[in-house]
């Protein structure tokens, strides 16, 4: 037993990225939990219009990794894509916290809009490189992995990915609640500058310390060659002149190489080796246009099951949101000084994965290997669709729990909790799946690829958030009603809106169940699906 849980242990680079990865999440977090409160506080927009504000933000910081995934695989490498990346990041913090003076906000409110949107696109720009790389490079790290599993050795290789991306989820949820809990009480009591200005600075410091452990990295460029012990500044300029070689190039790495090894051969290749050969002879198609052909035909493939997700995703907006306009209503004195800012109960989210996530890989997996037999406990569908039943359960408990706000005037906000910590449990499984799910389903050279398809599941979903808001608003007002999501929180009906998104989301999930009997993984296609 000893023996095995050293085998699964995780090595020293891992747990660096992890912890890297939870300093990004308190600063996106630090962000993105109270900004519907900026927005509507500070900006004076609407409920409606600061909700649709934030749903497509998220939507296009979710979706941008789908536009760099293919530049991250095919023309540059993950360190590189991290750096650069950061870079955009940063930038967009700084100027989402220079909005915050006085001096930023001029007679004309249009031109300040415009800067704080751009702003935001920057961090979007910049996550979109930098999440997507940053997990496949911690990924890397696990060293040598065959591209489809078929024996008990790989079955305890594919065990040991599960690991990381479990404790990566860990990782990230420690991180989100720092953000989530402190940022929204400095932001609340302190100020707005000091709340934008910390997520920066810690950003910042996120970057110095992923490139203060370059040398213990496991990593290759996209020409191939191992580096050992590499320099951050030369290793940065060698990803930027192989990108660029390929670009100039059609994507063929250097011109006076010869390349005789079967297009099988590199699909069976380790996993830090992003090898981006895409034919047999030098002189046949650029790979360039095989790796796009292969992005799309996979993407294909997992269409039906990313479909199906879309809905998950649209309640998992709800927390920064209608959760956040909920709690601004409601009791949240604690003795006479201190009151509770809504923003934080998205800590108990975190709090619940944080303290459950060790009992799942410690318990429930034992638990269900003795049921089912199979070396994970349950499979990755079966746990993605365990965290959908959950979630459903989480709105049809916000419904009832609004229904009652309605009715009881002084309602206290920990009534909220419920419905919060649901949604943590239900991330557990659901979202730790579909990162362990989409990673495996692509091709070794297509990693960053999948976890783009992951995130771009809430990408889509942010964007269906938005669309849903605006399309509820027009239906909801007609005859001169009042709308669902009414400024006057004692008017607003978010109840009804929350029991459609559980009758929505439980007729996905019976689309899912029958997608899932039809459904064939990689390792169950084999020879019959080479990409």
């Amino acid at each position: 037993m000893a023996g095995r849980q050293k085998s699964r242990a995780l090595n020293k680079p891992c747990i660096m990225l992890i912890v890297i990865a939870g300093m990004e999440r308190f600063a996106f977090k630090g962000v993105a939990s109270n900004l519907v409160t900026y927005l509507t506080d500070i900006i004076h927009m609407s409920n409606s219009a600061a909700a649709k504000t934030v749903n497509s933000w998220c939507g296009l910081t979710s979706i941008m990794p789908l536009l760099v995934a293919p530049l991250a695989d095919s023309l540059w490498d993950h360190y590189s894509t991290i750096l650069v990346s950061s870079l955009f990041y940063i930038l967009g913090l700084a100027a989402l916290t220079s909005t915050t003076f006085e001096w930023a906000w001029p007679v004309n409110k249009n031109i300040s809009n415009a800067f704080m949107f751009w702003s935001l696109c920057l961090i979007s720009l910049g996550q979109g490189g930098y999440n997507p790389s940053l997990q496949a490079f911690g990924a890397d790290q696990l060293g040598e992995e065959e591209d489809l599993p078929t024996d008990q050795t790989d079955l305890k290789k594919s065990s040991k990915r599960t690991l990381f991306f479990t404790w990566w989820y860990f990782g990230v949820c420690s991180g989100s609640l720092l953000g989530v809990s402190v940022m929204s009480y400095i932001q609340d009591t302190l100020g707005w500058s000091l709340g934008f200005a910390v997520p920066t600075l810690a950003m910042i410091a996120s970057i110095i310390l992923f490139s203060s452990g370059t040398r213990s990295y496991t990593f290759n460029f996209t020409n191939d060659h191992k580096v050992d012990n590499p320099n951050p500044f030369k290793t940065t300029v060698d990803g930027l002149k192989a990108a660029i070689s390929r670009m100039f190039n059609c994507g063929i790495g250097e011109s006076h190489r010869k390349v005789d090894v079967p297009e099988l051969e590199l699909q069976e290749n380790q996993i830090s080796s992003q090898k981006l050969v895409g034919t047999k002879e030098v002189d046949e198609k650029p790979s360039k246009r095989i790796h796009l052909s292969d992005n799309i035909k996979v993407s294909l493939r997992l269409l039906p099951i990313w479909t199906m997700l879309l809905l998950f995703a649209v309640i998992f907006q709800q927390p920064a949101t209608f959760f956040t306009k909920q709690g601004m209503t409601m009791k949240r004195n604690i003795g006479t000084k201190f009151k509770i800012p809504p923003a934080t109960l998205q800590g108990a989210i975190t709090v619940s994965i944080i303290l459950l996530m060790p009992l799942y890989d410690k318990i429930l997996v034992p638990c269900t290997q003795v049921i089912t037999r199979n070396e994970k406990g349950i499979t990755v569908l079966q746990r993605m669709g365990a965290g959908m039943v959950l979630s459903i359960i989480a709105m049809v408990i916000a419904a009832l729990v609004e229904e009652k706000r309605l009715r009881t005037p002084s309602l206290t906000i920990f009534w909220l909790l419920p419905q919060y910590i649901l949604l943590g449990i239900s991330d557990i499984f659901t979202v730790v799946g579909m990162q362990e799910f989409f990673y495996g389903e692509v091709p070794v050279k297509m990693r960053t690829m999948g976890i783009a398809l992951y995130t771009s599941v809430f990408g889509v979903g942010s964007f269906l958030s938005a669309m849903m808001i605006s399309l509820i608003e027009i239906f909801s007002t007609r005859g001169g009603k009042q709308s669902w999501f009414s400024d006057d929180m004692s008017k607003a009906r978010l109840d009804k809106y929350y029991w459609l998104l559980a009758i929505l989301s439980t007729f996905s999930l019976l689309v899912y169940i029958i997608l899932c009997r039809f459904h064939k993984s990689r390792s169950d296609l084999g020879d019959e699906n080479d990409v």
